[in-house]
């Protein structure tokens, strides 16, 4: 059974109203931290419009979310960081700061053997905030750092230390959004979606064989790409990545991000849940009738477990036939979302209280009553102490009329494992 245990450290920064939901949460050896910004206690950003400055002090307030627990960012195996860009940052030198500062709390020594997502965006929640990085770390029963494995393909280009392609630890393997920045080689296939696409799903399965995996272990994938919020362009790239899945597949987000650097259509990332010995791990699905539909028959599912971890894939506010449900009504479809993420996790005989890792991506922009609104309805579901949760505003989503999608990872208590 994972024990559960919920981080708020003394003086940490805070939101503009109480909430339910917790800086970190540790349940066995899996640590999961919200979205980290710059902000003070009473929840106002600081250092408005330095993304330099602020990217220092969100890494610290990580490290400082982990020392909670007993552990640092030597733990961390997985980062995602969402930033404002209106295509004046440089990315790849954005990246080898990331790594900088990690580097200045971990020791040089730490090498490779961290995983990590860059998502540019045209703002974050709140005017002058311009990074928000979650983090996913591993800390063994008694406290130490466990084992992992890395890899680096060599016909990938390279990432600054201490990031790499592919890491494994325990059952689970992280992999970098594919394509990923660098100085190195220029992007393949610009501006065309179908084929970076393509390239993008080629790169995670060789990442994943590198680690003695394949795509069929995926239980959670996530794609980012340059979508302008119609179904045509979120059916290209949908209907390519589904090419590479076989059904029942995993968990999945598709989120647009307009944002990504010029050229660039899309990324994409996986979390993989392999077997022993090169055996498929056992996995269960979400069953679910007269659950809201995509327009399009995808191999992807609402949701499975394997093990004690529980994926719930994007929930977005959709009937039976594809069709949005309260257009144009951000709190109403926040209500559908989290009535059908709760349903998800009924089938798996878990509640909302289970969620441990939680992403809200709501139609807004750089608004305080706007991200207020959202955070507090979308807590109001949930028995404090709650999950890690992550909030980031978006200008659309993948169909026409839709303001949010939520996507949650849960753990199953004793009796729940599959």
């Amino acid at each position: 059974m994972p024990e559960r245990s919920y981080a708020w450290p003394e003086g940490h920064w805070d939101w503009y109203q109480h909430l339910a939901f917790k800086h970190g949460v540790r349940a066995g050896e899996m640590i999961f931290v919200g979205g980290q910004v710059d902000k003070t206690p009473a929840g106002d950003p600081l250092r408005p419009y330095d993304l330099a400055s602020q990217t220092e002090v969100v890494i610290r307030h990580i490290d400082t979310v982990l020392k909670e627990f007993g552990a640092s960012l030597r733990h961390a195996v997985k980062l995602i960081a969402f930033y404002a860009n209106d295509g004046s940052v440089d990315e790849a030198a954005f990246l080898a700061r990331i790594g900088h500062h990690v580097l200045n709390h971990t020791g040089a020594s730490i090498g490779g053997g961290l995983a990590i997502t860059l998502v540019p965006l045209p703002c974050l929640a709140l005017p002058g905030m311009m990074v928000e990085i979650e983090a996913i770390a591993m800390l063994g029963r008694e406290g130490e750092r466990l084992e992992r494995i890395t890899a680096n393909p060599p016909e990938l280009p390279p990432l600054p230390l201490p990031f790499s392609h592919g890491v494994r630890c325990g059952g689970h393997i992280w992999t970098s959004a594919q394509p990923s920045p660098s100085r190195q080689t220029r992007i393949q296939s610009p501006g065309d979606l179908i084929a970076q696409t393509d390239a993008a799903m080629t790169h995670t399965k060789q990442i994943l064989e590198a680690l003695g995996a394949d795509l069929d272990d995926t239980v959670n994938l996530r794609t980012w790409y340059r979508g302008d919020g119609t179904r045509e362009t979120w059916a290209l790239a949908a209907r390519q990545r589904a090419a590479y899945l076989t059904a029942p597949g995993p968990a999945v987000s598709a989120l647009p991000t307009p944002n990504l650097p010029e050229g660039h259509m899309t990324r994409i990332d996986a979390w993989a849940m392999p077997g022993a010995n090169g055996n498929r791990a056992a996995r269960t699905y979400a069953d679910l009738r007269d659950a809201w539909q995509w327009p399009l028959d995808l191999p992807q599912v609402a949701g499975l477990q394997c093990g004690d971890m529980v994926f719930v894939g994007q929930q977005v506010a959709l009937d039976a036939n594809g069709q949005p449900i309260a257009p144009g009504d951000l709190m109403e479809q926040t209500r559908q979302v989290m009535t059908s993420t709760r349903d998800v996790l009924a089938a798996f005989g878990l509640t909302l209280d289970d969620m441990v890792k939680q992403n809200s991506f709501y139609q807004g922009e750089a608004d305080p009553e706007t991200i207020v609104s959202n955070q507090r309805y979308r807590s109001s579901f949930y028995t404090e102490p709650a999950g890690a949760s992550t909030g980031v505003p978006l200008p659309s989503f993948p169909l026409e009329a839709l303001m949010v999608s939520v996507e949650t990872v849960a753990m199953a208590r004793h009796g729940h494992t599959a």
